[in-house]
């Protein structure tokens, strides 16, 4: 089993895209979510974005992965 982090996308040129979690951004690779734009979410996992998620959903997931994680 894999673990995806929900991340913002906030730019996009091509194939590529910025993304965003908690004020950190990264370049990604958005080949297997084309219809991705920016200000949507997606699953993002070792450098590609695998999956395109709704917003309520990345919040949620976002918040739980923040409960779990050590301070």
């Amino acid at each position: 089993m894999c673990l995806g982090i929900p991340v913002k996308i906030i730019s996009r040129q091509e194939q590529r895209g910025l993304a965003e979690i908690d004020g950190v951004t990264r370049l990604i690779d958005l080949r297997m979510v084309e219809d991705a734009q920016v200000g949507d979410y997606v699953l993002l996992h070792a450098g590609f974005g695998i999956q395109k998620i709704d917003e309520r959903e990345a919040l949620e997931t976002l918040a739980l992965l923040r409960e779990i994680s050590p301070p």
